[in-house]
């Protein structure tokens, strides 16, 4: 029998199966609470908590809060047991509101029952949170906060739905951190049944929810322990029973109905006693304190950036760059959003402090400010302080948020006439509402290593890193931090990996712009993105490409990223990934390859352990499908190794004239306006620098977009494409109906198109009887448009397709297309 991190048994079919984070681990070190590091990320963290809380949970998927209803699902597939030694029921329901309206069965059945959700799915659950709050039925929601689709659809972190449900009556405590989801989880349900009030515990979508790091987690018998068990009991026997029964959710007339709202005010009062009780409590079991309003920086700072979510961590990050400037400003971060206690505000907030700029993490459009700006203008307003109180915006969509932002909240805030109801971390040049942005600050500790891997969707590069984080996390002292962003194009997409690691917590939640370590997995990415410009002096580059020599490089590489490379100082490493990943019989799956690359030459930990362990991990991951696969990863490491070819680069590269990439020239040469100066700057993952009035005109107003752009993104991102065999092709089309992009067609041809085609357009009559009598065939890819997935050529039945070079055909066939 294997033991679960809960202390419960797990039988050994399940234990097979089992999911990191699961089942008990062996760390480098103890963890402050006695319990278990492990590498996960927040969704995990907070799954951690929520399962050993619940007697059953109701779920519907939606990003970016799914993977904590998956994971919840899967442990009690595997029959993983929760803190009171039973497995979770998980309810799969048919949309938001159906789980929300299941949650409040639950609820009035006396169950300990939760549901997780973001963004639309929380609105949607708004109706039944009303009655949930209002009949005081004690329960944790767990959202992954996002943007609303608003003029257009948002997959990513901000507040807007969070505060878009403030009001129902709900209280909410929000995470700064990954540890903190893991944490705040934890106090929101074991306050919510001391309370009587229901909780929405949320945490910033991607940014903490998506993002690795080592973190504490607290054993399931020690969450055991810290449950108010006479609370729990209360819970339970307020339950609908029909062995002494009571009816809720009565009509109530005008007499009464604002009468028994009013009564429930006792238990609001109450919360943010009991939520610093439960603070108190948990410090004790994890050495972690919190308080309602936590403050960090001077006892007698003379200003202050109040502000929830991540950005708090970022925040905390930049003081000692501000403090060196000879600026004496502070944070304070809510815990306790709702219910809001001014009172706690005021004793958190050194009496020195003359003026605070307010940061919100959403828009409410018509009011004089966002609702946390208000609740600390009220508040100051009511305590008679002369301080001065601005508020701003930050962070919708996702948008970056650095320490060069916080340089320029603080600067606006010294000012003599401090700009009110800004923005920050765009350029607002239609409103001008925007700060300006300095330049890049680095905020780094020393000891800290920055990496970044450019990938091409579904090679398994991301899954790789998760890997290697994991591995240097759960087998060394270091603390690490792993975010990846994915291409809106899904698989055949680029993919970035932000990978940091540290000898303390990180809290740098923000991308890697400067990296001391760059991938490149696809060499078709050197024309399309100027990767080099994000490579720190004397940093390391590594290209997965045929190009072994410096006489390759020339031939090939862009004239830009050899200048960079050579101004940089840089360490040029190439290895030929797809060739080893084919000689291993792995076909395009070179993750194991640049992988064993990146243990090499990163320098993050020992090489030789780290290929240990990475081996380890393959047996683990890869075991269950038998010994020949596993022995071809291992051979994949060693030939990877061997394939590490280092290019000397030359002094003359640092001389050499910068000259656009290829994707620059296209778009710059493109009349297109919307193309040319929107279009072309996101392509190029320079989206960031686009102002407001790139969006202003008339035409684009409202989330508006012209059509057609598409045929100006072509991307050339596989290395090879099909090619047809006219002499074998029976026009069956299938090759056409298995694309799952849509690139490989059928044409039919009158004889003028036939007299015109070109030499290499190889037509045929048209097979199918009268109704094609008279036309031509041919079957035609788009080059530039292909993922090179092959699934066209499997799918052939007459073997009349072959894959070959893009690079031999890409005349050829764009042509012919």
């Amino acid at each position: 029998m294997l033991i679960s991190s809960s202390g419960s048994k797990v039988s050994k079919v399940a234990g097979t199966r089992a999911l990191a984070g699961v089942l008990k681990r062996n760390f480098a070190k103890a963890s402050p609470s006695g319990g278990q590091w492990q590498t996960v990320d927040g969704c995990t963290g907070v799954t951690h908590v929520s399962y050993a809380m619940t007697d059953t949970a109701f779920i519907f998927p939606i990003t970016p809060s799914s993977p904590i209803a998956e994971l919840s699902e899967q442990w009690s597939e595997l029959g993983v047991k929760n803190a009171f030694g039973d497995v979770v029921k998980i309810t799969q329901m048919q949309s938001e509101a159906g789980a929300a309206g299941a949650l409040h069965g639950a609820l009035t059945a006396g169950s300990l029952a939760t549901t997780f959700t973001a963004s639309q799915g929380l609105l949607l659950m708004i109706p039944n949170m009303y009655k949930i709050a209002g009949e005081l039925l004690p329960c944790v929601m767990h959202v992954a906060a996002r943007a609303l689709a608003g003029h257009a659809l948002s997959i990513f972190g901000d507040h807007q739905d969070v505060m878009a449900a403030r009001q129902t009556g709900f209280a909410m405590i929000n995470a700064n951190s990954v540890q903190e989801c893991h944490d705040m989880a934890l106090v929101a349900h074991l306050a919510t049944l001391r309370t009587r009030v229901p909780f929405v515990h949320f945490f910033d979508g991607f940014r903490l929810s998506h993002t690795i790091e080592k973190i504490d987690t607290l054993p399931y018998n020690q969450m055991r322990k810290l449950i108010d068990t006479k609370a729990l009991y209360a819970h339970r026997s307020r339950a609908l029973n029909p062995m002494h029964p009571h009816i809720r959710g009565t009509n109530q007339n005008p007499d009464v109905y604002f009468q028994q709202i009013e009564a429930s005010n006792k238990f609001y009062d109450e919360v943010p006693g009991i939520v610093r009780e439960e603070f108190a409590r948990v410090e004790a079991a994890t050495g972690r304190g919190y308080d309602l309003f936590q403050w960090v920086g001077p006892k007698d700072a003379d200003a202050a950036i109040v502000i929830l979510g991540a950005g708090a961590s970022v925040v905390e990050e930049s003081l000692a760059h501000i403090h060196s400037s000879g600026k004496k400003v502070g944070l304070l971060k809510p815990r306790l959003y709702r219910p809001w206690s001014s009172e706690d505000f005021l004793a958190s907030l050194p009496k020195t402090v003359k003026r605070i700029a307010v940061l919100d993490r959403t828009k409410e459009h018509g009011s004089h400010g966002e609702p946390l700006f208000l609740d600390v203008s009220s508040t100051i307003q009511g305590s008679g302080r002369n301080i001065k109180v601005i508020g701003g915006r930050w962070g919708l969509g996702q948008k970056e948020f650095t320490p060069s932002a916080v340089v320029a909240v603080t600067e606006n805030l010294y000012s003599n006439k401090p700009k009110d109801r800004f923005t920050v971390g765009i350029e607002d040049d239609v409103t001008n509402l925007s700060l300006p942005l300095g330049e890049e600050i680095n905020v780094g500790h020393s000891g800290t290593v920055e990496c970044l891997i450019f990938g091409f969707g579904s090679d398994g590069t991301v899954g790789a890193n998760k890997n290697a984080t994991k591995i240097i996390g759960d087998n060394t002292d270091r603390f690490v931090q792993a975010y990846f962003a994915y291409g809106s194009q899904k698989a055949g997409g680029l993919t970035m990996s932000h990978l940091r690691f540290a000898p303390n917590p990180i809290k740098s939640y923000y991308a890697v712009n400067h990296a001391d370590y760059i991938g490149c997995h696809n060499p078709t990415y050197l024309e399309m993105y100027r990767m080099g410009e994000h490579l720190k002096p004397g940093g390391t580059f590594c290209l997965n490409s045929p190009y072994h020599t410096v006489e390759d490089w020339n031939a090939h590489v862009p004239v830009a990223l050899r200048r960079v490379l050579a101004q940089k100082n840089a360490k040029v490493f190439n290895v030929d990934a797809f060739k080893v990943a084919e000689e291993c019989g792995m076909g395009r799956m070179i993750n194991v390859v640049m992988q064993s690359a990146f243990f090499k030459l990163s320098n993050v930990m020992n090489y030789e352990e780290s290929i240990q362990l990475y081996k380890n991990t393959i047996r683990k991951s890869y075991g269950h499908r038998g010994e020949s696969v596993v022995q071809k990863n291992y051979e994949m490491i060693e030939k990877a190794l061997g394939a590490i070819n280092e290019i000397k680069v030359p002094a003359s590269w640092s001389e050499l004239p910068d000259e656009p990439i290829a994707t620059e020239k296209k778009y710059a040469s493109l009349d297109d306006a919307f193309s040319k100066n929107v279009q072309g700057p996101i392509a190029l993952l320079r989206g960031d620098s686009l102002p407001v009035s790139s969006f202003a005109e008339e035409s684009l107003l409202g989330g508006v977009n012209p059509l057609g752009t598409a045929k100006y993104e072509k991307r050339g991102v596989a290395l090879e494409v099909p090619e047809v065999d006219m002499d074998k092709c029976t026009h069956c089309n299938t090759c056409a109906m298995a694309c799952p992009h849509a690139v490989i067609r059928p044409f039919l041809l009158s004889q003028d198109e036939v007299d015109r085609q070109p030499t290499t357009f190889d037509s045929r009559k048209a097979k199918g009887g009268a109704e094609v009598a008279g036309l031509y065939y041919r079957i035609q890819v788009s080059p530039y448009d292909c993922t090179g997935c092959e699934v066209c050529v499997n799918a052939c039945p007459d073997d009349a397709l072959r894959m070959v070079s893009l690079a031999d055909t890409h005349e050829e066939s764009s042509a012919n297309w």
